[in-house]
């Protein structure tokens, strides 16, 4: 049975706000746990993605949405240790496709851990149930995913310059509609690495690393069961070159070769990795582009991942102490892995390009107002060419 629920309006937290202006500039809740509550309010011109040429899906192609947040952050030191952590629930309304309507959980803990002055590390895990994005599945039927993570690291600085680490995590993805579950996966991934640590402060070292993706939802084609399950083995060099206070290079790149469990056909192997370079211009204009190619699940009914190659470049520039502006673009393309001449036609693929523009305004340190605008085009010879655009402003306050 569905509880009553009262629409939620931008006017009820910006009176809030209004009300916290007027309290002390300390009179938070504690140091270490900080309540918040944010409201959103978008639209969408083609919230399912789809086809240009396509209808909408008994209704318009568009809509509204309102997404009220509110949840407590965590920033709690531990004698030498610190516990970080964020507990989040949200209630997203749809105006005309209220079958869509949900709420949302982000359940994230992370603690930061030491012993003696030459080991640390992380030990951690999350909670998140989401609505599946409408970029490769477009349908009006509600399809939460939810996502379970968890993860150990560690660290040995064994001389002042070096240090080896390892990381062990697991992560699991359901979907809760009967047409997704085959995209059902639990992904394991273990490291080893070995880092140079001048004074400068930059890293630079190799890591190695095995992910095995398993499907336990088997699909069916021509009445074969097909395990979609795959061992992903890489070799990277793991860089972060600190050029200056205001420039830095991250990347985390090398070779990598996925072998599939069934149809080998599918197998694939080469360049793969992201590289990013920040850099900041006189303190208020601070910039960052990235650069990838790397293997990704796609949810799709038809395929399950993909090889995406693409770059984006952002910018944030302080115009006051109290306003920023972002501006974003965004190319990638995908290269699907399919079983040519089988399910899908050969060289299938597609091209998205991507490009926002934000305004953030702090009237107060706790207090933060928002509106941005996007536009998106995806083409190719995939099933879906699609243009859309849309436009949020939101509200947040941290008490």
């Amino acid at each position: 049975m569905r509880l009553p629920y009262k629409k939620p309006h931008l006017a009820l937290l910006i009176s809030a706000i209004g009300a916290a202006a007027c309290l002390p500039a300390a009179a938070g809740v504690s140091d270490t746990i900080h309540p918040y509550l944010a409201v959103t309010r978008s639209y969408d011109a083609n919230l399912f993605r789809l086809d240009d040429n396509t209808p909408g899906l008994l209704g318009p192609r568009g809509d509204t949405l309102t997404q009220t947040q509110y949840g407590v952050l965590i920033d709690m030191p531990i004698s030498r240790q610190k516990l970080t952590g964020q507990f989040k629930q949200s209630r997203v309304k749809f105006n005309h496709y209220s079958e869509l309507d949900y709420s949302g959980k982000d359940y994230l803990a992370d603690l930061e851990w030491h012993i003696g002055n030459h080991l640390e590390g992380h030990l951690g895990g999350l909670y998140a149930q989401t609505l599946t994005s409408f970029s490769d599945f477009h349908s009006n039927q509600r399809n939460l995913r939810v996502q379970k993570r968890e993860y150990v690291d560690g660290a040995w600085r064994f001389h002042p310059s070096y240090r080896v680490r390892a990381a062990a995590s697991s992560q699991k993805f359901t979907y809760d509609l009967p047409q997704q579950q085959f995209n059902n996966r639990t992904e394991d991934q273990v490291d080893l690495g070995f880092d140079y640590l001048p004074p400068s402060g930059s890293r630079f070292g190799l890591q190695a690393s095995q992910l095995k993706g398993k499907y336990p939802n088997h699909r069916i084609l021509g009445g074969t069961s097909i395990d979609d399950g795959y061992t992903q083995n890489e070799l990277k060099a793991n860089v972060y070159w600190l050029f200056s206070a205001t420039s830095q290079f991250t990347m985390l790149a090398g070779w990598a070769e996925r072998k599939h469990s069934f149809f080998p056909e599918r197998d694939s192997s080469g360049l793969n990795g992201r590289a990013s370079m920040n850099w900041s211009m006189l303190r208020k204009l601070r910039m960052q582009a990235s650069a990838w190619r790397e293997f990704a699940p796609v949810e799709s009914n038809v395929v399950n991942n993909s090889l995406n190659k693409g770059a984006s470049f952002s910018t944030t520039w302080d115009a006051t102490a109290k306003i920023n502006v972002v501006a974003a673009v965004r190319r990638e393309k995908r290269d699907f892995s399919t079983l040519e001449g089988r399910i899908a036609p050969p060289n299938l693929h597609d091209k998205s390009r991507n490009a926002s523009l934000g305004v953030n305004y702090a009237p107060l340190q706790s207090v933060r107002l928002s509106a941005n605008v996007f536009h998106e085009v995806r083409s190719g010879n995939a099933s879906t060419n699609y243009r859309t655009h849309g436009a949020a402003v939101s509200a947040s306050i941290q008490f």
